[in-house]
């Protein structure tokens, strides 16, 4: 009884042990890796010719950490927008988009569509990222559009972040 007992004592210090070092490998893991900002990537949007209405925003980690780039980037399309872009929640993926140095994340922005209403032709896109909570994080970064300006209506929306382009093209 009394060799049971310590053989159970044991286990339960070893086992507790192993939690503990799981633990702080974690917290030393989420210490290094940072939200991904304008102030940690470099951003660029270009023009795609498929699919049709859609732009390409890129975005590279510059720092020398890991950064996450969570959910989707809230994008400002013109000076006088009110409201983000609209996200497609389909583009969803199943975990965080995680960046190395050197590293990009792409999200897909779909400009219009002939069920859209109104719309202007913009000639700059506001971006900010978006922390854990998906909330804004950082300062805007103020992106030139392709071309002199790109119209947008109200079905103007934004993909998640992706790890290719191909991806956040899908949708």
């Amino acid at each position: 009884m009394r060799i049971t007992t310590r053989t159970a004592a044991a286990s339960l210090v070893a086992l507790t042990a192993l939690t503990l070092v799981g633990v702080q490998a974690g917290a030393a893991t989420a210490a290094t890796t940072a939200a991904c900002t304008t102030a940690n990537t470099k951003l660029t949007v270009t023009e795609v010719s498929r699919p049709i209405n859609h732009l390409l925003l890129k975005a590279t980690n510059t720092g020398t950490t890991t950064c996450n780039a969570y959910y989707a980037p809230l994008l400002r399309a013109g000076a006088d927008a009110q409201a983000p872009l609209a996200r497609v929640e389909d583009s969803k993926p199943q975990a965080v988009v995680t960046l190395k140095p050197g590293e990009s994340a792409y999200a897909g922005i779909a400009t219009y569509s002939p069920d859209g209403e109104g719309g202007a032709t913009e000639k700059t896109l506001g971006v900010f990222f978006t922390d854990r909570n998906a909330g804004g994080t950082g300062k805007e970064k103020t992106l030139n559009l392709p071309n002199g300006g790109v119209f947008f209506n109200s079905a103007a929306a934004v993909t998640y972040w992706q790890y290719n382009a191909a991806d956040a093209l899908t949708w």
